[in-house]
C-alpha cells in the first residue's frame, strides 16, 4: 500500500484562518466513530480514510486552539491547559493513522477534546469567542 499526501499551497494561510470548519459533520463524524462497539466491519482503506478525515479536522481545531490560547497571557490556567491538549494533539497526529476502528477513536476522541478545549476557551477570553463556530 502506497502512502500519498496532498500538499496544498496556501502561503498566505487562509485555510487556517479564513475557511470556517464545519463543526456539525465534525459531531456527526466523531459521535459515530465513537459509537462502534466492537469491529465496524469497515474495510481498513475506508478506515484509514475516515482517521485521516479526523486528523485534518484536528489540525484545524488545534489552530483555531492555539490562537484563542495565544489570546491569553502566558500564566493563565486556560493557556496551561489548551498547552497541554495542544502537546496530546501533537503527538498523536505525529504517528500516521492506521486503518483500525482504534485509530479511528482516537482520532475522534481528540477531535472532541480540542472542540472542549476552544470552547473552555471561547468562554475565558470573549475575543475567542468569534473563533468558536
Amino acid at each position: 500500500m502506497s502512502s500519498a499526501h496532498l500538499v496544498l499551497h496556501d502561503p498566505e494561510g487562509r485555510l487556517d484562518t479564513e475557511l470556517p470548519l464545519d463543526r456539525e459533520l465534525h459531531k456527526v463524524l466523531v459521535k459515530a466513530v465513537l459509537g462502534w462497539t466492537g469491529n465496524p466491519s469497515l474495510p481498513p482503506a475506508d478506515l484509514q480514510q475516515i482517521a485521516l478525515l479526523l486528523a485534518g479536522a484536528a489540525r484545524a481545531v488545534a489552530a483555531d486552539v492555539r490562537r484563542a490560547a495565544d489570546l491569553l497571557p502566558e500564566d493563565h490556567a486556560a493557556r496551561a491547559l489548551a498547552d497541554v491538549v495542544l502537546a496530546e494533539a501533537d503527538r498523536s497526529l505525529s504517528v500516521p493513522p492506521e486503518g483500525t476502528a482504534r485509530c479511528a477513536q482516537n482520532r475522534a476522541r481528540l477531535v472532541r477534546a480540542l472542540y472542549e478545549r476552544l470552547d473552555r476557551l471561547a468562554g475565558v477570553a470573549p475575543q475567542a469567542a468569534a473563533m468558536a463556530p
